[in-house]
């Protein structure tokens, strides 16, 4: 194409406190939630209770959300570990079980 903007690589994803980023807003969501209970009366007279359900099911997928970023953290430190344990296998020249390939014979 003509006149297209040029292309480049994507950058690296941001990494940060993921656990506790998603954790807070779960709170936050479910306080908001509490705090419009007891003018739930004042809500329906206007007819904004969808305010008071959009905060529960904030704080409802916030608890999935936190259920989802544990894992993928756990499964980002297994994976960071496992490398970790590749390359100082490879430093030490010792040969792990994988490293003969399939249909290698034994000794």
């Amino acid at each position: 194409m003509t006149g297209s903007t040029p292309q480049r690589a994507a950058p690296e994803p941001l990494e940060g406190p993921v656990v506790g980023t998603v954790t807070g807003g779960t709170i936050i969501w479910f306080a908001l939630f509490l705090l419009q209970l007891p003018f739930y009366g004042w809500y329906s007279e206007h007819g904004h209770t969808w305010w008071i359900w959009t905060c529960l099911a904030g704080a409802g997928l916030g608890l999935i959300g936190i259920w989802y970023v544990r894992g993928r953290d756990a499964a980002l430190k297994r994976a960071a570990a496992a490398a970790e344990a590749d390359a100082e296998a490879d430093a030490e020249g010792t040969t792990g079980p994988d490293e003969d390939g399939p249909g290698a014979s034994g000794p």
